[in-house]
């Protein structure tokens, strides 16, 4: 008798969070702007005939306020993983748009059994590339660079077109992916371009969950499914909270010149082979003092899909990170076809990190950085 009176108070409940009145805000154009933390995210088209039309937010490391943005009026929300905000957007007075915001839970596989301590060598090449040896669709062995600057698994258009046997099938299609001991299931894209040596590249997301260690050292990459208690004892590391934004990861880094301090969130991208590239509008909203920075040189660099970036490297009087101090760095300056589209920021590259053994803990999202034997290296550009 209790079982079905149980039944009717969960429906009642239900149906009266069903009827709860949604938030209504305006536009008179279809064309809004979604912002994550203050910052772009995309550009966002309202559409009636979704019901909801769902927005999925970064990974997020702390609560944030996810705001969307139309021609007349705006709505926000600060949210923690795993939560979705429900409300309408009313456009042209008629059409009523149900809009959801939804965070995804964080990955954390820390409690995996057997643990799991992946140890699983790399090479690091002259040119800063450092890449591991994988198997794809159990067929098609290749160097593959580790950069924590991209997602996924990118092939180069000349490794499919003459090194794949497996049938790879891009984009929408998962592919298995062997590095170590372990398997990965990973989509496939094509590029022009990738590191020197390598047949493509793989990101930071195939480790969601996990903790990854880069031994620079020993060359060793190590995939752990629980951070090392011997990390948190060493107080050797500096430890840096990082930032997710466009499905890639930051972390803060200051610069110093002329008696001027600027702390900005920086990507952290092991694909990136030189020092730190420094954005252009950035600094000059920041008023940072590059014009004093003493000009090194000048010289063309290309993206993934081979399009020129003219970029001028210049003397950095000191690139701080955590408690770490790097004199006289040899930054690029990029005044044109930025990496992250519709978003100001700097990149942190391997010519910097490498001189570090690294943490990257993506169930706590912390990284931590310790000095190691290539700390006091001379620069490429200086070498």
């Amino acid at each position: 008798m209790k079982q079905p009176f149980f039944i009717l108070l969960i429906a009642i409940s239900f149906q009266a969070s069903a009827q709860k009145k949604l938030t209504i805000i305006k536009a008179a154009s279809p064309k809004a702007e979604i912002y994550e933390n203050g910052k772009r995210a995309v550009e966002w088209t309202l559409t009636p005939e979704a019901k909801p039309d769902v927005y999925v937010t970064n990974k997020l490391a702390v609560p944030t306020m996810i705001m969307l943005k139309t021609d007349s009026d705006s709505i926000a929300f600060r949210m923690k993983p795993g939560q979705r905000r429900d409300f309408i957007v009313l456009l042209n007075g008629k059409d009523s748009c149900h809009t959801s915001f939804q965070t995804p839970a964080n990955k954390d596989l820390s409690k995996t059994k057997p643990a799991v301590h992946d140890t699983i060598p790399f090479v690091m090449n002259s040119q800063n590339t450092i890449y591991v040896r994988a198997i794809l669709n159990a067929t098609d062995t290749l160097n593959l660079n580790f950069d924590t600057g991209t997602t996924e698994l990118v092939l180069t258009k000349e490794t499919l077109k003459n090194k794949i046997r497996s049938g790879v099938k891009l984009y929408n299609t998962p592919q298995s992916l062997k590095i170590g001991s372990r398997d990965y299931t990973v989509k496939a894209y094509d590029a022009e371009k990738t590191g020197h040596d390598t047949d493509g590249r793989f990101g930071w997301d195939l480790f969601d969950g996990m903790v990854i260690e880069l031994n620079y050292d020993k060359r060793l990459m190590i995939v752990h499914s629980e951070m090392p208690k011997s990390v948190k004892r060493d107080k050797g590391y500096a430890k840096l909270s990082i930032r997710y934004f466009s499905s890639m990861f930051f972390v803060d880094g200051t610069l110093v010149q002329s008696g001027r301090k600027n702390t900005d969130l920086f990507l952290f991208d092991t694909g990136y082979q030189r020092t730190a590239m420094l954005d252009n509008d950035l600094l000059k909203q920041n008023n940072f003092p590059a014009e004093k920075m003493e000009v090194i040189k000048k010289v063309m660099m290309y993206g993934a899909q081979g399009n020129e970036v003219p970029v001028i490297t210049s003397n950095l009087e000191a690139l701080k990170l955590g408690k770490y101090i790097l004199p006289h760095v040899p930054a690029q300056l990029l005044t044109t076809n930025k990496p992250l589209r519709g978003a100001n920021i700097h990149l942190l590259g391997n010519e910097v990190l490498k001189r570090f053994n690294i943490v990257m803990d993506f169930q706590e999202s912390n990284v931590y950085l310790k000095p190691n034997r290539h700390f006091t290296d001379v620069y490429i550009e200086k070498g």
